[in-house]
């Protein structure tokens, strides 16, 4: 178990709106295909609309993150270009695509949209101190970077599906990816 007082350490600085890209465009989808197509690794993880109901079946994702070392790029399922872009970059073994807890996300992605993800690499399971946890991006952060990583429950439960996403949505989204890509480049600086 990772013991770790979070409140005694400085906040996480993710990226500026300025760098979190909503992809709205197939002009924009090229453009953003062509910055992730072009990387040995991207970070990677996907939002969905919270289900409160018992049995409820989620109708996810509602939007897929895909960072760069300097951006991430948003695309909101059903509500911008093709999903065929996604299919690219996901379903290709030269990318590494690096995330935490990815395994909800990758059967979401197969069942909505028959996107077969290749050569992902799952943190939370690779970085995990025993067999039994998993380590999250929150405890990545603290543990590489002796920083506190915020994560808003009340923006986690938000809803993904929405038409137009907050400020404060897009960064939480844009951060899960960035920060995965990041420890995955320092987890693998430290290895060699």
């Amino acid at each position: 178990m990772i013991d770790i007082d979070f409140d005694s350490l400085p906040d996480y600085q993710g990226l500026d709106l300025a760098h979190c890209h909503l992809i709205k465009t197939p002009a924009q989808a090229a453009a953003a295909l062509a910055e992730l197509g072009a990387r040995d690794a991207i970070g990677f993880d996907t939002e969905s609309k919270p289900t409160f109901t018992k049995g409820e079946a989620s109708t996810g994702p509602h939007l897929v993150q895909l960072a760069t070392d300097e951006a991430c790029y948003l695309f909101q399922v059903g509500s911008g270009p093709s999903p065929d872009w996604l299919r690219q970059l996901l379903e290709s073994p030269d990318i590494v695509k690096v995330g935490f807890g990815l395994d909800d996300d990758i059967k979401r992605l197969r069942s909505k949209l028959g996107i077969e993800c290749q050569n992902v690499t799952d943190l939370a399971v690779k970085l995990r101190p025993d067999k039994r946890s998993l380590l999250g991006a929150k405890v990545a952060v603290a543990r590489f970077f002796g920083q506190h990583m915020q994560k808003s429950k009340k923006i986690t439960t938000t809803n993904w599906a929405l038409p137009v996403l907050s400020d404060k949505q897009i960064l939480y989204a844009a951060d899960d990816a960035h920060v995965a890509l990041r420890v995955y480049r320092h987890w693998q600086a430290t290895r060699s």
